[in-house]
């Protein structure tokens, strides 16, 4: 699988493109903004994006769903506890701020436990509440992307509604029981790198 990681918006958003080597079918995780340099990535790649994915809720990570559907023809993914969020009126509003647009509805809501398809690759969506009550990682055999519950060095904020300390730490755990050498992506580039590992990780919180 071809992971690009890309840097986008002011807000330094990690965006995720995921390339199925055989097929070209990919997804996108979190494309926020910056929309022609997602695109230049996904023409590099010949990529067929089958499905956006949205790790939670907050507007700086969803603000780009309705460009990228346009563009690409993807469905939008999101847990089915930050639907609200997602269209409410404060990430209508700070949308704009952005330089995005206010997000459609999802085509479909996740669950634990769902499994996400494109090609002849895997995403397993894993609940991991407490930053919004929604938030997910995504897993795949070696890689987790952890949207905002995990950084490299700290994990999201749990003072905004929604949010909860004692959610995200039993979910830093569950990310932390993956094995050692499982690579963790970030939804925001707020280390000093942009990425770390499980191994890494247990250093900080075990």
């Amino acid at each position: 699988m071809i992971i690009e990681q890309l840097l986008v918006t002011a807000m330094d958003v990690f965006c995720y493109l995921l390339v199925c080597n055989t097929t070209n079918e990919a997804v996108l995780i979190d494309p926020a903004g910056d929309f022609d340099d997602i695109m230049q990535a996904i023409q590099q790649h010949n990529a067929k994006v089958q499905y956006i994915i949205n790790t939670h809720g907050h507007f700086d990570h969803t603000s780009g769903n309705s460009t990228m559907i346009q563009r690409t023809g993807a469905k939008l993914l999101i847990h089915e506890a930050d639907v609200d969020m997602l269209t409410g009126i404060t990430n209508r509003l700070m949308a704009r701020f952005n330089k995005g647009s206010a997000s459609p509805q999802p085509m479909h809501t996740l669950r634990d436990g769902d499994i996400i398809s494109f090609g002849n690759e895997k995403l397993q969506v894993i609940h991991t509440p407490g930053h919004t009550p929604g938030s997910i990682s995504l897993y795949t055999p070696g890689h987790i992307f952890t949207g905002d519950t995990l950084f490299t060095e700290g994990m999201g904020r749990t003072d905004l509604p929604g949010g909860s300390y004692k959610q995200i730490m039993e979910s830093i755990y569950r990310i932390l029981s993956l094995p050692d050498d499982t690579t963790i992506w970030p939804g925001h580039h707020y280390g000093r790198f942009p990425r770390s590992t499980v191994a890494e990780q247990k250093r900080y919180y075990m």
